[in-house]
């Protein structure tokens, strides 16, 4: 059983590698090992009473701000579950609607790819490790594809104050509560039992501004780079949160980490235009975003 596993992961880091041009092989890949014999009680059990198209309905008729849609995940997990398992099984079998269906549900912006790069990490990664959980223990570990989401969102930052009050500012006038650490109480307690003791969030906003210097041992060119306490604090949130939960605004020229891959990170531009994507991970996340709001500016 724990090889069946092996190769289902190995099919989903497939797909987080891959480009519009290849995306139906790895899917194919993970649609024919969910088949496996050795997986079919389990699947029987847990797809038993779904109904994916009355969900797909459902979902297609609450249509959301800027013409954008949301998956209707019904409470249950077991549920929520069984319907991701057939989703995942259809657009195996329809792979020319996975563009389409991607666009709709996990719009990530103009460019095709980051659509799809949204689907395989909100979709198809927690799905992976959720079914694994049901199968192994038959339903004991109650899967996390629905999270209710707190209305705290811990702000990641460095010496740039000016992007720091623009996001949290940004974050109150929709309506959620903004954790800046400096402005928590010390308590006497070390930075990162502060972190720690300030983390019982729904969400991170990373800011990577070029606030140091650096390069290779053997390199010559310094370049910008984010502070090592934001760094550090981006993969704590990853773990914690998970990816899906964690969006980095990137201002100005600074490097990013070789190992960002799969995560979402948007340009903090002049024009305000990181306000919609950052409204679109947020609604990704389950979070109600007025949209209204975000477009008065």
């Amino acid at each position: 059983m724990a090889d069946i596993f092996t190769q289902i992961n190995n099919a989903v880091l497939d797909l987080q590698a891959a480009q519009v041009q290849n995306y139906e092989r790895p899917l194919g890949q993970l649609a024919r090992l969910l088949r496996n014999e050795s997986l079919s009680e389990a699947n029987k059990e847990l797809t038993f009473g779904a109904d994916l198209e009355a969900f797909l309905k459902a979902s297609d008729n609450e249509a959301r701000g800027l013409g954008g849609h949301k998956l209707l995940w019904p409470s249950d997990h077991r549920e929520a579950l069984g319907l991701a398992f057939l989703l995942i099984e259809k657009l195996a079998t329809e792979p020319g609607s996975v563009l389409s269906f991607a666009h709709t549900y996990y719009d990530s912006g103009p460019k095709t790819a980051a659509n799809l790069n949204s689907l395989t990490r909100q979709l198809i990664i927690p799905f992976a490790r959720d079914y694994k959980d049901y199968v192994l223990s038959r339903g004991v570990v109650q899967p996390a594809i629905i999270r209710d989401p707190n209305n705290k969102i811990f702000i990641v930052h460095g010496h740039d104050g000016e992007a720091r009050e623009t996001v949290a500012r940004f974050v109150e006038k929709i309506d959620l509560v903004p954790i800046i650490l400096h402005e928590q109480a010390n308590m006497g307690r070390t930075v990162i039992e502060k972190v720690e003791a300030n983390s019982d969030v729904g969400f991170a906003i990373v800011l990577l501004t070029p606030d140091d210097l650096g390069k290779a041992k053997d390199g010559t060119d310094l370049e910008p780079r984010a502070r090592q306490n934001v760094l550090l604090e981006l993969g704590y949130f990853l773990a914690r949160l998970t990816r899906s939960r964690v969006c980095a605004l990137k201002r100005g020229r600074v490097e990013i980490p070789s190992d960002f891959a799969g995560v979402v990170w948007q340009e903090m531009d002049a024009g305000g235009a990181w306000k919609t994507a950052l409204g679109k991970e947020l609604a990704a996340a389950g979070y109600r975003i007025d949209w209204n709001k975000i477009m008065a500016g």
